[in-house]
């Protein structure tokens, strides 16, 4: 009992130090939650209008949309689902940035040399993460529903989908925990940045993989991305493409399984990494 009441302290005080960093850091927080309303800007009004919307052969700024959608909103319904699980893969990225800053500058060698549990510390950056996540997807949620996007779907699905969200960017940050610390140095990390986009960018998030030839399609609808954009619109009863991938027809549970695999890997491949760092 005692050793689970010094991992939540532990946590706790973790998740401070990190919250606290954001609240010196306005910058970070400001572009933080700046992003998501310049996604749905770039992404809905510009890459939109030469977008064919599923289902109804035309583009967003012709389609009549789905379900009642306006005559701009078919595409932003199909993209709100794909923005959502951007934000979510985007977990990777400060969080590796941090855990690297934290080696080069020998945070992390102090944090190891004190009694207290690694596990804990980890855990505690994650959620303070989470916390912030849950701040920007609730912000991106009110700038898609000024834009024309609609929850069409019950309440409970639709809070299965952002259960799902914040589990995968959960997950994500596990994920840049471990790179973070492996790669072990803040310009070597902000440079392994780049290589986040090719994950958010082959998938179904901006365009339907049905387009796309045949073994790009096949390494798309197989990225975890992908089962939890397709997871989401099915969730949310947003429009999407016709599945015809296995892990599209299945993607709640596939989804689901992905972030079950990297939290078993990279959770305590990253505790391991951060206990043993330097030795």
């Amino acid at each position: 009992m005692s050793a689970v009441a010094d991992l939540a302290t532990d946590a706790w005080l973790s998740m401070l130090r990190v919250l606290l960093h954001y609240r010196r850091s306005p910058g970070l927080l400001a572009v933080s939650l700046a992003v998501p309303v310049l996604m749905v800007v770039v992404f809905g009004y510009v890459f939109g209008s030469a977008i064919t919307v599923p289902g109804t052969g035309t583009t967003a700024a012709g389609a009549s949309g789905a379900s009642g959608a306006g005559p701009v909103d078919g595409y932003r319904e199909f993209l709100m689902p794909g923005l959502f699980a951007m934000v979510a893969v985007n977990g990777i990225m400060p969080t590796m940035v941090g855990a690297a800053r934290d080696v080069g500058r020998g945070v992390t060698d102090r944090l190891r040399s004190m009694a207290v549990s690694r596990t804990g510390l980890l855990l505690g950056q994650t959620l303070a993460d989470l916390l912030v996540s849950v701040v920007v997807l609730a912000l991106l949620a009110g700038v898609g529903l000024a834009v024309g996007w609609r929850i069409r779907g019950g309440a409970a699905d639709a809070a299965g989908a952002f259960g799902l969200l914040l589990l995968f960017r959960f997950a994500m940050t596990w994920v840049g925990l471990l790179l973070g610390l492996a790669v072990g140095k803040e310009e070597a990390a902000g440079q392994l940045v780049v290589a986040v986009f090719p994950l958010a960018m082959v998938t179904n998030a901006f365009v339907p993989t049905g387009g796309m030839p045949g073994w790009l399609a096949a390494v798309a609808e197989w990225n975890p991305m992908s089962a939890v954009v397709q997871a989401g619109r099915d969730l949310f009863g947003n429009p999407s493409a016709p599945a015809a991938a296995w892990p599209m027809q299945h993607a709640a549970p596939v989804a689901l399984l992905w972030c079950a695999v990297l939290l078993l890997v990279c959770g305590p491949f990253a505790v391991r990494k951060f206990a043993t760092h330097g030795t």
